[in-house]
């Protein structure tokens, strides 16, 4: 998963909508993913990948249709209150108590659909014209143990990110430091126990690294950070050459005969990571909101979405065969771009070789103050309680903490990108991706139709809106938790 989305929530064509979900989707967990195609064989990752792309998409519809939701029910609440007002502008009537759970029991002006108001304007009710959070949307339709989940599970999915990218900018920085430039030899597959640089072993210089990592980028933790539109574009700019370049390294020595890749069909083993990965890979739920909201022209908004899902399982497949097939799979590392920067078989000029070392690195650590950030303020919101408001050493210090240093502990305890995102992706990602759009959808639905009547429309509703969809995204993340974690217990058990 990426950050490229805009934080201004300024207006932008449909296209530069089309190419920030583009950006947001296609990061970190895409590097990863060759070593998984080659675990699990290519006929079984190519099923599962395409499976997993079609299950992400239908709950993005989700997530569309319920801020769609929640949007016409915040604007029936502002025109309720103005006609309270009008009507009764002395009176002493409070409906406070009623500001995240609509009754479909309650009295009319409440349960009176506003269909008439809705023809009389020019305003559909269903339009989607404020950002509505996740959080948000999950504290208007679930009650207060639903919102509880909702920010546990966001929470440990961000805590899994922020341990990805902990881990891989000081790999990136490791293998930079640590590999082979020199040309002398050909691909290699190194121990954490040899030797860096004089006496310093490669897993020691990966905790300088990270210990360097840390003191950089950790204090962003304590203040709020902003990504600008300017490091966005040159992120994604580099994103976009570094993809490019291992894509098309790859076919060349495929096309000269050279590619040592003989990765099997099938091996079921590799599947349960292969979940993980390409659940990471495909998330973008969480951040749809900030994503689409600013889209000035939304009628074609499920086409883009249904468009970009599309070219983005063509750039994953391309991406992972060209890098199967180019390949040894016992000589695929954890993050792709490190099978070019100890190869100079496949590529000999020492400053390509630098810029896809290092591409991680750029890309990875803008991310991270944001994730940070993000993490804190869910932590925040999480036991905030209304009216109440933080100690400064528990606001400033203690939250902070709690953000960054468990991370930082996974990432010095182990640098196993592969097991960090299908772990990441197949508990806190299922939970994110398919539990909770699925669930918005379902009780958005519940919510609104007492207040709009039975035969509004909403234009944003998902072509998957018959019930049975709900409730097959929720029973497949059932199954899929269970079978993972049956997998990691018989893998325990065989050790």
């Amino acid at each position: 998963m990426a950050g490229g989305i805009t934080e201004t929530g300024e207006p932008y064509s449909p296209f530069v909508g089309l190419v920030y979900m583009f950006n947001l989707i296609v990061g970190t967990g895409a590097l990863t993913m060759p070593k998984a195609f080659a675990s699990a064989g290519w006929v079984v990752s190519v099923a599962l990948i395409t499976f997993l792309g079609f299950m992400s998409y239908m709950t993005t519809t989700f997530v569309i249709e319920a801020m769609a939701a929640a949007n016409a029910q915040l604007r029936w609440k502002r025109r309720e209150q103005e006609d309270v007002n009008d009507s009764e502008p002395a009176s002493e009537y409070s409906d406070d108590d009623d500001d995240d759970v609509i009754d479909p029991g309650r009295s009319e002006p409440e349960t009176k659909p506003i269909l008439s108001i809705q023809r009389s304007g020019h305003v559909d009710h269903f339009d989607i014209v404020e950002r509505v959070e996740m959080g948000q949307m999950a504290s208007m339709f679930f009650n207060k143990v639903g919102v509880n989940m909702f920010y546990i599970c966001i929470i440990v999915y961000l805590y899994g990110d922020l341990a990805i990218y902990a881990a891989a900018v000081p790999i990136s920085l490791m293998e930079v430091a640590c590999g082979n430039h020199s040309c002398s030899a050909g691909s290699l597959k190194y121990n954490d126990t040899d030797l860096c640089w004089g006496p310093v072993t490669r897993i020691n210089a990966y905790r300088v690294f990270l210990s360097a990592f840390t003191l950089l980028l950790g204090p962003f933790t304590f203040f709020n950070a902003q990504k600008t539109k300017y490091l966005q574009i040159l992120t994604s700019l580099m994103r976009w050459i570094a993809f490019a370049m291992m894509i098309i390294l790859a076919l060349i020595r495929i096309g000269k005969g050279r590619g040592e890749g003989r990765p099997p069909a099938a091996d079921l083993s590799g599947v349960p990571n292969l979940f993980g990965v390409c659940v990471y890979s495909f998330m973008c739920q969480h951040s749809l909101p900030s994503l689409l909201t600013p889209i000035a022209n939304k009628r074609r908004v499920g086409v883009l979405v249904l468009a970009d899902y599309v070219l983005i399982l063509g750039f994953y497949v391309l991406l992972s065969f060209t890098a199967i097939f180019c390949f040894q799979s016992s000589l695929l590392h954890d993050m792709y771009t490190l099978n070019f920067t100890d190869n100079c078989d496949v590529l000999d000029l020492p400053v390509l070789r630098y810029f896809l070392g290092l591409f991680p690195v750029f890309t990875i650590s803008t991310n991270f103050p944001i994730i940070a950030v993000t993490l804190r303020n869910n932590w925040k919101t999480l036991f905030h309680r209304d009216g109440g408001t933080y100690p400064w050493v528990v606001d400033r210090v203690v939250f902070p903490l709690i953000t960054l240093v468990p991370p930082i502990l996974v990432a010095f305890c182990t640098h196993n990108l592969e097991s960090l995102v299908g772990i990441t992706g197949s508990y806190a990602g299922t939970g994110i991706q398919y539990i909770v759009p699925a669930l918005l959808v379902h009780y958005g639905r519940r919510h609104v139709q007492p207040v709009m009547g039975r035969d509004a429309i909403n234009k944003h509703r998902s072509p998957f809106r018959h019930a049975f969809w709900v409730w097959f995204v929720v029973m497949w993340a059932v199954f899929c938790l269970m079978f993972v974690t049956a997998n990691i217990i018989l893998n325990e058990t065989k050790k």
